[in-house]
């Protein structure tokens, strides 16, 4: 399939549209400007509280006039570039394809030949959230402004939080058998300076921020990554192997310094580096956990072990320092369970999971967002789909209905995309009517056998109806959503049972289903065939969560709380049961008058962020099984949503050599 790398077939409509979006744009700009100058953010009702001069109030009043003048002089080009617009949109392409094409080595071609569908199997990173890149006027309504930056400091949270290496750290002292509370922000990103992803060469990551008591308790450090230290080969890093840093010493010891790195490897990449100006949804804090350079300290890279009885004690080093000795093994033989309970990991994380591989975002509504947020995800994904959807008039359920927004879906990769398709749901209405919400479905490509067969994978995106009152639009939804999906994958594949040219590795479907699986306005959905066909990880049953299971709906009224306003601190308080029923949104009560609705109600808050896994129509005797589950707060101030992320275990059934 022929992937479309341009919106229209040929320049001159494409120089056409150009032309009659710059007419309309001043317009478009004009209004949306003058709307979010009435709508303050609670942030910004703060600020104004505490200005004794009354400068935001001065600003309004001496601007919306000029706005309005402003306004009147671009309407008549408005229309006519209107008059151009509209026609064009019925031979607009649904999407726009980029692909980075100097990722040399580290690209999706030297993926593919990492795995040959042999041994004891291959991880795959799933990462799915709705980051509200509206028009600025609409998403003050979620309490968030400032699209344009919001968009380029999601982009770099993302790319940052993606590109870290993937070590775990434990430590051997005769006091403490307890790993260190040591986090993945004190450790160097593995990208150079000039904010591209790069293979980790053949030595690990080593932080100075490791310190422990006897008593098990943790500490966050005060220094930053000391770079790369130097080793023999045999113990590097590949992107498919945890690093396993084993300190063995005596209680107190200090890491000692570490070799000279190698040059061009280390960095300090934070999410910060962002323009100047930044707004509170985008501002990093010292100790801001969404900077890699922060030596804030983070779970996700910890996992509880006990010390092995010949690993108690440390050799003696230089200066009578410790040695610290690193060694690489598999993640399925190296795995402490933290919850034997549970047939996998699963934790509230501050950052998105190292070599992330797939990446489904909603709301990506604003075109200008979109490119932003594209160019700096192109500093880890290499292919990258966005602007995804339709404009103008199209035909839906019994009428014609214009589109002024795409679907808001964006869909990043590591791994090659081979088939592309894009479906609009017809039957949206009211205020969704207005943007062409659908579903994204994808076929990617993630290794070849040594016979040449493909090994592929697939992906479904989708953001259903939002209405609460409407359950029976979504479980329509739903059911198009199977149907396409049944489609998509007989008309892309080329297999047969005599003639198995691909092996299908997995399938998946993620993204914003604007229901959960605890309210009772919501029980349609909940017993939907698409939950028996596909597993969520999340679940027990129809309205049962798993005791762990989050919200990932936050409430909006305290986006800006101190206490949520960096990635560690929302970490901490959606940890605790008091700080989730604070600031989750949950299911409106019905009863009227009720007060204090919150310390009454049960569960972790509204999960409407689903990723979905299927168990069948996958290659014979192969399994794909769940091996991490997060919730993350790599976003916080930037968004409404949690962004929740999946591995999975692809395994085919072969012990490995």
């Amino acid at each position: 399939m022929v992937l479309y790398t341009t919106p229209f077939s040929n320049s001159c409509l494409s120089a056409l549209h150009c032309v009659s979006w710059a007419l309309i744009f001043p317009c478009y700009w004009l209004v949306d400007r003058l709307l979010a100058s009435f709508t303050p953010t609670t942030y910004e009702k703060r600020q104004q509280a505490d200005d004794p001069c009354c400068l935001h109030l001065l600003c309004t009043v001496l601007f919306t006039p000029v706005y309005l003048a402003l306004l009147v002089a671009a309407l008549p080009f408005a229309f006519v570039g209107f008059l151009f617009w509209s026609p064009l949109q019925s031979a607009r392409r649904p999407y726009i394809y980029s692909r980075l094409e100097d990722k040399g080595l580290a690209g999706g071609a030297a993926l593919l030949g990492e795995w040959k569908g042999t041994g004891a199997g291959r991880s795959f990173c799933f990462a799915s959230a709705n980051v509200c890149l509206l028009p600025d006027s609409l998403a003050r309504h979620n309490n968030l402004s400032n699209t344009q930056a919001r968009a380029k400091e999601i982009g770099q949270r993302i790319r940052n939080g993606a590109a870290r290496p993937q070590i775990k750290i434990y430590i051997d002292s005769p006091t403490n058998t307890s790993i260190s509370a040591a986090s993945f922000s004190s450790l160097a990103s593995p990208q150079g300076s000039d904010g591209m992803a790069r293979t980790v060469p053949g030595s690990i990551k080593r932080t100075a921020s490791v310190e422990y008591k006897g008593d098990g308790g943790r500490h966050h450090g005060d220094e930053a990554a000391n770079g790369l230290a130097s080793g023999d080969p045999a113990d590097s890093c590949s992107l498919e192997d945890t690093c396993i840093v084993r300190i063995g010493g005596e209680e107190g010891g200090r890491p000692p310094e570490g070799d000279d790195p190698t040059p061009g490897n280390l960095a300090k990449n934070g999410a910060g580096g962002g323009p100047k100006g930044q707004t509170p949804n985008h501002n990093q804090r010292d100790g801001d956990s969404g900077s890699l350079g922060s030596p804030s300290a983070s779970r996700e890279s910890l996992v509880k072990a006990r010390a092995g009885p010949d690993g108690s004690s440390g050799e003696p080093g230089a200066n009578n320092k410790l040695l610290y000795k690193a060694s690489v093994v598999k993640k399925a033989a190296a795995r402490k369970r933290r919850h034997p309970d549970e047939a996998f990991d699963h934790e509230v994380s501050a950052f998105f999971p190292a070599n992330l591989d797939f990446l489904c975002l909603q709301e990506v509504f604003d075109k200008r967002a979109a490119t932003k947020l594209k160019d700096q995800l192109h500093g880890y994904f290499e292919y990258i789909l966005y602007d995804i959807g339709v404009y103008g008039c199209h035909s839906c359920r019994c009428c014609y209905c214009f589109k002024v927004l795409n679907s808001g879906l964006f869909f990043a990769s590591r791994y090659p995309i081979m088939d592309v398709a894009y479906h609009c749901y017809p039957n949206g209405k009211g205020s969704d009517g207005w943007a062409s919400k659908g579903a994204l479905f994808l076929k990617v490509q993630v290794g070849s056998t040594p016979q040449d067969q493909r090994i592929v994978g697939y992906i479904a995106c989708t953001h259903l109806h939002a209405l609460p009152e409407d359950s029976a639009i979504r479980c329509e939804q739903l059911d198009l959503l199977q149907d396409w999906l049944a489609d998509f994958r007989k008309s892309t594949s080329s297999s047969s049972t005599a003639n198995p040219e691909e092996l299908v590795a997995f399938d998946v479907i993620c993204g914003d289903f604007n229901f959960d699986n605890c309210s009772s306005d919501d029980k349609l959905e909940q017993q939907h065939s698409l939950f028996t066909r596909y597993k969520d990880p999340c679940r027990l049953g129809p309205g049962e969560e798993k005791p762990w299971a989050i919200g990932t709906l936050l409430d909006t009224n305290g986006l800006y709380d101190e206490d949520v306003c960096t990635p560690e601190n929302l970490q901490k308080v959606l940890e605790s049961e008091e700080g989730r029923k604070e600031y989750l949104a949950f299911p409106t009560s019905k009863s009227p008058g009720q007060k204090g609705r919150k310390d009454l109600l049960k569960g972790n808050g509204r999960r409407i962020d689903y990723m979905l896994h299927a168990e069948e129509g996958l290659c014979p005797d192969w399994k794909a099984e769940v091996e991490e589950f997060s919730f993350i707060t790599q976003l916080s101030g930037l968004t409404d949503h949690l962004p929740v992320a999946m591995r999975l275990m692809v395994s085919t059934g072969e012990e490995e050599a």
